[in-house]
C-alpha cells in the first residue's frame, strides 16, 4: 500500500487493517495500482479463452447441488444474473454501512489477486462504491459461512447490477437511481461475475474488521482506565513492574505492563512499596492494603491474553483480506482452474469466537473494577456508589451498576462459541459450514456491550477522582482521561438521568485513545 496524499491510498500489494481503518474512519479514498489492475485483466482474458471448450463449475454448470446440470451456451449470461437474484433472500435489520464498506474492500482485494477471472469493470465499480460511500443494503441474516456469505453477498451484487437498494447520504434509495445520479453504469455479466461476487467470505471479514478496530481501541482504554483506578485508590506500583511481568514470558502480559507504566508515568498517587514497607515496622494492623484486589493488581495477567488475541485476530483478518476466497480459482500461471473450498469461513468464525471471549473478559474486568469503587466497605475510602449527595435521599451511580451488571451477563452468554454450531444444508452439499458471519455478528454485539460497560466505568472513575479531590495528582495520561470524561459528564451531586451521558462515553471508548 502506498499513501499518495492525505486523502488517497494506492493499493499495490498487501492491504493492512491500519489502511482499512484509515478508509473506514479517516476519510481516505482508494485507487488501484496499474500492476494490480493488469492482473485482473490478464486473469479475465485467460479464463475467457480457457473456458471455451471445458466444463467449469459456475460458468457452464448450475450452482451447488445443481452443478450436475450443464447450462446451454445461450443461457450462460442469464445464469450469472440468476445466482444474484435467487440468492437475495436475506432477512432482518440491515448491516451498518461501515461493515458493508469493509465487506466491499474485502471483496475487492480478492479480485485484485488476479485469480477470479472477473471483468475489470467489476473492480472499477467496487472502487467507485467504496470511494463514494454507496453502501448496498445487506440484511443481517442469511449466511451460514460456506460457500462464504452467499445470501448477503448476493444483496451486494444486486446493488451492483442496479436492482437492489443502497444507503447513500443518509437515505435508503434504489440502487439504479444512485448509480445514474453518480454517472455509473450497472455491472454487466461477462463470464462469472455473479458467482464471483457472491461466493466468498467478505461479509464476515468486513464485520470482523470493524470488530477488530473497535476492540483494539477499547483495549487501550481498558489499560488506561485500570491505571487511573490504581492511581485513584493509591495502589503500590510494583504489580506493573517490568522485572515482575518479564518473569512470566508472555508477550501480551509484558506489553500490557509496559503500557501501564507509560500511562502511569508522572503520577503523584501511586505508592512505592520499597519506600513504605521494606523497613522495620512495629505496626500490627496495616491501615492501607498490602496488596489490592485482583481486579486492580492482575491487569497485565488479565489483559495480556486479550492483547495477544487481538494481535492474532489482526493476522487472521489480514490474511483473509489479502487471500483468494473464491471458487473456482483461476490460475493463469499453471493454466488451470482449481475447484476447492477457499470460500469456507472457518478462520474468521473461530477468530471471532475468540475475540468475543476476550471482549467479554474486558467487560468483566471493568464491571469488577467498578464494583470496587461502588462498594464502600471494600474500598474503605469512598461513599457508597460514589454518592456525593445525601445518603438515602440521593443514589449516586447505584442504578448505573444494574446496567453494567446485566450487560456483562449478556456478554457471558453470547460468548458461547458459534464455530461448533454447524448445521448441514443445501441438500447436504454444505454438510459442514462455518457460521462465520453469525460469529462475527455476535462478536459485534459483544463489542457494543463491552463499550457500554466501559463507558459506565469511565463515569465512575471521574466521579471517584472528584470524591477524593486528587485530579491534580494524576499522571498526564489519566489527567487527559479525566478531562475527556468531564467534557461529556460534569461532576454530579443531584440525581439526574444518565442514559445520554453513557451513550456519549460509549462513543469515546470506541474512538482512538488520544495522546496525553
Amino acid at each position: 500500500v502506498r499513501k499518495n496524499s492525505l486523502t488517497m491510498i494506492t493499493i499495490d500489494g498487501r492491504l493492512t487493517l491500519d489502511s482499512i481503518e484509515a478508509v473506514l474512519y479517516g476519510g481516505e479514498k482508494i485507487e488501484i495500482a496499474a500492476g494490480m489492475r493488469a492482473r485482473v485483466i490478464e486473469s479475465y482474458e485467460f479464463l475467457k479463452e480457457f473456458s471455451r471448450d471445458k466444463v467449469i463449475y459456475g460458468i457452464n454448470t448450475g450452482f451447488g447441488p445443481m452443478a450436475q446440470w450443464r447450462i446451454d451456451d445461450g443461457h450462460l449470461n442469464e445464469l450469472q444474473y440468476n445466482i444474484i437474484r435467487s440468492h437475495s433472500t436475506g432477512a432482518g435489520e440491515r448491516l451498518p454501512d461501515i461493515c458493508v464498506k469493509a465487506a466491499m474492500i474485502s471483496r475487492l482485494m480478492t479480485f485484485l489477486q488476479g485469480h477470479s477471472g472477473v471483468h475489470v469493470s467489476l473492480v472499477d465499480l467496487l472502487v467507485e462504491f467504496i470511494n463514494r460511500d454507496i453502501c448496498p443494503v445487506i440484511p443481517r441474516h442469511g449466511s451460514v459461512g460456506a460457500s462464504g456469505d452467499l445470501v448477503q453477498l448476493a444483496h451486494l451484487a444486486l446493488a451492483l447490477i442496479g436492482e437492489g437498494e443502497v444507503s447513500y447520504k443518509g437515505e435508503i434509495r434504489p440502487s439504479a437511481e444512485v448509480l445514474a445520479e453518480n454517472g455509473l453504469e450497472p455491472l454487466r455479466m461477462h463470464i462469472r461475475e455473479g458467482l464471483a461476487v457472491t461466493n466468498g467470505t467478505a461479509v464476515m471479514t468486513g464485520i470482523g474488521t470493524v470488530n477488530w478496530i473497535k476492540a483494539s481501541r477499547m483495549l487501550k482504554w481498558s489499560v488506561l482506565q485500570s491505571v487511573m483506578l490504581n492511581e485513584t485508590v493509591s495502589s503500590y506500583d510494583d504489580f506493573m513492574s517490568g522485572v515482575l511481568n518479564g518473569m512470566k514470558h508472555h508477550p501480551g502480559q509484558i506489553r500490557i505492563a509496559a503500557m501501564m507504566r507509560s500511562f502511569a508515568a508522572g503520577s503523584g498517587l501511586l505508592r512505592d512499596r520499597q519506600a513504605e514497607l521494606f523497613h522495620k515496622s512495629e505496626e500490627k494492623v496495616f491501615e492501607k492494603k498490602v496488596q489490592p484486589y485482583y481486579s486492580l493488581r492482575c491487569i497485565p495477567q488479565i489483559l495480556g491474553p486479550v492483547a495477544e488475541e487481538i494481535e492474532s485476530a489482526r493476522q487472521v483478518l489480514e490474511d483473509e483480506i489479502n487471500g483468494v476466497d473464491d471458487n473456482p480459482v483461476v490460475d493463469k500461471e499453471s493454466r488451470n482452474v482449481y475447484h476447492g473450498g477457499n470460500f469456507h469461513g472457518d478462520y474468521i468464525s473461530y477468530e471471532m469466537d475468540k475475540l468475543k471471549i476476550s471482549l467479554t473478559r474486558m467487560a468483566m474486568l471493568a464491571e469488577r473494577q467498578m464494583n470496587y469503587l461502588f462498594h464502600d466497605r471494600i474500598n474503605g475510602i469512598l461513599p457508597p456508589f460514589l454518592n456525593l449527595g445525601v445518603l438515602g435521599l440521593n443514589y449516586g451511580m447505584q442504578a448505573c451498576q444494574f446496567t453494567a451488571t446485566s450487560t456483562t451477563a449478556e456478554c457471558q452468554t453470547l460468548s458461547n462459541p458459534m464455530y461448533v454450531h454447524s448445521i448441514p444444508n443445501n441438500n447436504d452439499n454444505q454438510d459442514v459450514v462455518s457460521m462465520g458471519t453469525n460469529s462475527a455478528l455476535i462478536c459485534a454485539q459483544v463489542v457494543e456491550n463491552c463499550s457500554q460497560v466501559m463507558a459506565i466505568h469511565l463515569m465512575a472513575l471521574a466521579q471517584a477522582v472528584d470524591c477524593l479531590k486528587v485530579e491534580n495528582k494524576l499522571s498526564p495520561a489519566s489527567s487527559m482521561l479525566y478531562r475527556k470524561v468531564r467534557e461529556l459528564v460534569p461532576a454530579f451531586v443531584e440525581d439526574t438521568p444518565k442514559y445520554l451521558e453513557i451513550k456519549a462515553l460509549q462513543e469515546l471508548v470506541l474512538s482512538p485513545v488520544p495522546e496525553a
